[in-house]
């Protein structure tokens, strides 16, 4: 019991420290700081230099706020008034000092801007000496009383906070989009592209901020003049980060942005770093994941050209990012319309991708292998594809991925090594309806691979959904190669219906309440 005591006032000084330190930062702020010309020049430059790291501060000091905010009312439930206090004091200093920073780097902030900067310090204040009062009172039913009235200035704090980040952000997107739209210098733009690809890697509500204030236009108008060839890349870079909202696809969509992607791919002047990031823009709208891409009518009118453009940056990868983010455009593709399927068949880009993953220097990740085998899995559905797979020798890589493992534990690649054995397990299942593919799957001891696969969850990596696909290619197998199953797999993986089958290989842990 000695041991967990907490000594009262250590505890409170350890408080009173935390408290004070951000109060004097408050007041050190605060503090005006005369300057000579020569200095005022030099300040106007760093801070210049230093806004995209004073956005970084202020998000991160926005989101300590935040954190404070939603601890506040948990200890309010739990009606532990000093910890109320002491946070709600924390708080008023995090605001102080976060107003004071923006204004530091910010010279010409917006009325509506002052008008909630002051309402939240007004706020906070008030929300600081009314938990002094609480704190002081003793009487339950008065606590109680005042207690909603605590919860109310609480949720107006939240309120007044939101309003000036959602401010604040969109204030910094509208900047750096008018330096892009006044200024034709190719250093302005290029800073002004890197401080909108920092906001949006902040995540999707950034995206969208960044979307309604037209920056997929802005980036598109970039990528049409050849003045700015070299920032090509890393504009298209970040419109593939904006393009993960609906906001910035419906963006994408009124500026024709499609077309211009396909002009970008078909284009052989440009570089393949600019080949490669329009077809990370590709990949992202048409990720089967988001549920937004049926009005993107276009993309069937140029799609051909794309996919053409795609396969031939495939095959001509001279690394396996290249490689990754062009098979990814073609995987999605795949999905997005079944039309593509045949394209790559005509295109022969069975072949090229097979021979793609030869190259352990290419195809060099669970990721590519992922890409690679969605496409084969998709264009499986297509009765000359059997054909194509045994010319490529494609059988031997489709069990070879059976065996597919992550190296590292990374709980990501250990995912696409899943995504890998299941979708091998698929393909071979579909292509197995010709003869010749089931019997050089057999000689290639897909059988044998494919139950340990059922029996074993430590080699599908506990997944149900590699189980599933690797039992349904094993029936398969059996139905076309009887002889290849000894009788107590038969009876136990194929004989039974599928759910029965998937429940014995499962490890099922019951549990009797």
């Amino acid at each position: 019991m000695h041991l967990i005591q907490v000594d009262s006032v250590q505890r409170w000084m350890e408080d009173l420290k935390l408290m004070t330190d951000c109060e004097c930062m408050c007041i050190l702020q605060s503090k005006p700081i005369s300057l000579e010309k020569d200095e005022q020049n030099e300040l106007i430059l760093a801070s210049q230099y230093s806004t995209c790291d004073s956005l970084q501060l202020l998000l991160k000091r926005a989101w300590i706020i935040s954190t404070e905010l939603t601890r506040i009312a948990q200890k309010l439930e739990k009606n532990r008034w000093q910890r109320v206090h002491s946070m709600t004091v924390r708080v008023n200093c995090h605001v102080h000092s976060m107003v004071n920073e923006y204004n530091t780097f910010t010279r010409n902030s917006s009325e509506e801007m002052h008008q909630l900067e002051k309402l939240l310090i007004d706020k906070c204040s008030e929300f600081t000496a009314f938990t002094e009062r609480c704190l002081q009172t003793e009487d339950e039913e008065i606590l109680k009383s005042m207690k909603s009235c605590v919860n109310e200035t609480l949720t107006t704090i939240a309120q007044y906070f939101g309003q000036l980040i959602e401010l604040v952000l969109t204030q910094e997107a509208q900047k750096l989009l008018r330096q892009i739209e006044l200024s034709g210098s190719l250093y302005v733009t290029e800073s002004a592209v890197s401080g909108l690809f920092s906001l949006a890697q902040e995540g999707a509500h950034l995206c969208r901020i960044i979307a309604k204030e037209g920056g997929v236009v802005a980036l598109f108008k970039i990528c049409r003049q050849d003045c700015f060839r070299c920032l090509y890349p890393q504009t298209l870079r970040t419109l593939a980060s904006i393009c993960c909202v609906e906001e910035g696809m419906h963006q994408l969509e009124k500026v024709d942005g499609i077309l211009c992607l396909a002009d970008i791919l078909t284009d052989t002047s440009h570089s393949e770093a600019t080949h490669a990031e329009a077809a990370a823009v590709i990949a992202q709208i048409t990720s089967p994941h988001l549920t937004f891409t049926q009005h993107l009518s276009s993309f069937l009118e140029n799609m051909e050209e794309i996919v053409t453009a795609l396969v031939k940056l495939c095959q001509e990868a001279s690394s396996g990012e290249v490689f990754l983010l062009a098979s990814a455009a073609l995987a999605n593709i795949t999905f997005f319309d079944t039309m593509a399927c045949e394209i790559l068949l005509q295109l022969n880009a069975m072949k090229i991708l097979l021979a793609a993953c030869s190259d352990k220097h290419i195809v060099d990740t669970p990721y590519s292998r992922d890409q690679v085998v969605t496409i084969l899995a998709n264009m499986s559905v297509l009765d000359q594809c059997a054909s194509e797979i045994i010319q490529g020798n494609g059988v031997q890589l489709l069990v070879e991925m059976l065996f597919e493992k992550s190296s590292s534990g990374n709980p990501a690649e250990a995912a696409a090594c899943e995504r890998v054995q299941q979708k091998s397990a698929v393909t071979l299942a579909r292509l197995s309806r010709d003869p010749e593919v089931a019997d050089a799957a057999v000689k290639l001891s897909c059988i044998p691979r494919l139950i340990k696969l059922c029996r074993s969850p430590t080699e599908r990596n506990n997944s149900d959904s590699v189980l599933v696909a690797c039992l349904a290619a094993l029936r398969r197998l059996a139905a076309m190669s009887p002889d290849g199953l000894e009788d107590s797999d038969f009876q136990q993986l194929v004989k039974p219906r599928l759910v029965d089958s998937f429940l014995l290989c499962t490890n099922m842990e019951e549990s009797f309440v």
